[in-house]
This record gives structure tokens, C-alpha cells and sequence, in this order.
């Protein structure tokens, strides 16, 4: 069965949601909210959208605020739980009823937040290298933001820029990766284009400062986790250096539905791996019965 990918908008409190879609439009039937990462967008889900839908979900993938194409008003301030309040708006707008989530990278926090709010929605949690856990951090990655959380200085706000220049945004897609050459180079020079608008920049590293306050929620993902019985697949690139493989099995402690996997792949393992995924994935919410 062909799956074909739509792209559209919807408006949440005066915030331009883009998505992209596919598969049954009945809000009745089985659903993936795919959120994204840093620096990318919903772009990066191009190939596996289609591979989800070919096996009867209906898949969305909304760009958060700050990235790919969706626009926010002069006002928005940029924070996680105000990223996670509009994705929030957004499952309203779409009127999603129950839902798988997908979480990577800044979609963790994002995600996790959401299902605080909507436990009795939140069917299953996809985690591809979506850390909930002090453990999954690579330390030598974290270490100058976390000087920065610490200072909330000027000078170590200035010493992160480096981090949105297109070296360290190639190095994200091919780190860890033992096929760097089969990562097509618009993905990462895309997110680069995105991330160059005017002021977005300013808005990444607001979001860097932030990111302190997405540990402080921790223990209550873990309550939640351990309250709601929630399944989750972590099944994370094994040569991610930014969330490390025991943050994927740190999820053991506190979910009783469980699955670890690991492939052979840095940070953005879809970039090689979409196939194994959507099975995975697929496999995963047949066993568990999620919907």
C-alpha cells in the first residue's frame, strides 16, 4: 500500500503549526505523534512517515516552535513547557483521541510533558535516544552547557554559539554513524538554513538555557512511568554520544512494559535505519495491544 506525505498548518493560540501526515484522516484511528529534535524538524521523519502509514497509523509530525516552518507570534517565549503547551493545542486542534508518541532529542521533554498532562491518551512511548534519565547524558557534550546552567553567564552563553554553526550540525548527523555517507547532506544543511533565520539563533540558545528545567521534571516522569504502566520502546542509536545507551536502560527501573534496543548508529539513527524502526515499532504496539 502507497502512503503519500501532506504537508499543512493549523493555527494553536496564534502559533502556525506546519505538520506533515499520512495515512487514515479518522481521528478514530491508530495514531504516532512523531516530535523532533534539535536542530531539525519534522523533516526528519520523511521516510519513516510513510513506512508507518503503510501498516494502517495515522502519523503526524508537527515542527516545534523555533523550527522547520511553523511560525509564532512576536510574543512567544521560548521554553519547554511552552513548547510542550503548544503541542498540547495541537493535539486539541487535530482532536487526537489516543496516540502513540515518539520522542527524540527535545521531543523527550516535550513528549513527556504532554503525556503528564494526558496519561489516559498517551497509549505507548516511542524513545529514540530520548533521555528521561541523569545517566543518558554524554558528559563531555553537556559539560559547557551545563556550566552554563550553573553561571547563566553572558560569556557562557557566547561560548555555545559554536555549537549552531553547520560543523557541529553535519557532526550531529554523522557521528556514530557507520555509514556517514548514505546521511543525505540536505538533511543537515536544511536544519542549518532554518536555524540562520533572524533571531532563531538567539531563540536556540534560550532553549540551551531552559533545557536545566526539563531535569528538575525527572522524578516525575519517573512517577509517571511507574503510575500510568505506560509500554515504552527506548531503542536508541548505540554511538549516540549526546544521550548515551544507559540512559535507554535507566527506562527499566520505572516501566514495566518495556523494550531496550539498540542499532548500529549515532544520534539521528533514522537517517539509516527507518526500516528497522517502523518494524520495531510496529512489532512493539502489536505485542503490548497499545491500540
Amino acid at each position: 500500500m502507497t502512503s503519500i506525505t501532506t504537508s499543512s498548518t493549523i493555527d494553536v493560540d496564534g502559533t502556525n503549526v506546519f505538520y506533515r501526515q499520512s495515512g487514515p484522516s479518522d481521528a478514530a484511528a491508530p495514531s504516532v505523534l512523531l516530535l523532533h529534535g534539535f536542530p531539525s524538524s519534522s523533516h526528519q521523519f520523511r521516510n519513516l512517515i510513510p513506512l508507518l502509514a503503510s501498516k494502517g497509523y495515522r502519523v503526524i509530525a508537527p515542527d516545534l516552535p523555533g523550527f522547520g516552518f511553523t511560525t509564532v507570534p512576536d510574543s512567544y517565549t521560548y521554553s519547554f513547557a511552552n513548547l510542550a503547551g503548544t503541542i498540547d493545542g495541537f493535539v486539541s486542534a487535530l482532536g487526537l483521541r489516543r496516540f502513540a508518541v515518539y520522542i527524540f532529542d527535545y521531543g523527550a521533554p516535550t513528549g513527556l510533558r504532554l503525556a503528564l498532562k494526558r496519561p489516559d491518551q498517551v497509549v505507548a512511548i516511542v524513545s529514540q535516544n530520548g533521555n528521561a534519565y541523569e545517566e543518558g547524558f554524554g558528559a563531555e557534550f553537556w559539560a559547557p552547557l551545563r556550566k552554563y546552567w550553573a553561571s547563566g553567564a553572558k560569556e557562557d552563553r557566547d561560548a555555545l554559539r559554536g555549537a549552531l554553526e553547520i560543523g557541529v550540525t553535519k557532526w550531529q548527523y554523522t557521528d556514530g554513524s557507520p555509514h556517514p555517507d548514505k546521511i543525505q547532506p540536505e538533511t543537515y544543511y536544511l536544519d542549518q538554513a532554518l536555524m540562520g533565520r533572524e533571531g532563531n539563533k538567539e531563540v536556540q540558545l534560550d532553549l540551551f538555557y531552559d533545557y536545566r528545567n526539563n531535569i528538575e521534571l525527572y522524578p516525575a516522569f519517573h512517577e509517571y512511568f511507574r503510575k500510568s504502566k505506560v509500554p515504552v520502546l527506548a531503542i536508541w542509536g548505540k554511538n549516540d554520544t549526546i544521550f548515551i545507551p544507559p540512559g535507554a536502560e535507566a527506562y527499566r527501573r520505572d516501566v514495566e512494559k518495556t523494550e531496550v534496543r539498540f542499532v548500529d548508529a549515532g544520534h539521528f539513527a533514522l537517517e539509516t535505519n527507518e526500516q528497522e524502526f517502523a518494524e520495531a515499532m510496529h512489532a512493539f504496539f502489536e505485542n503490548f495491544k497499545v491500540f
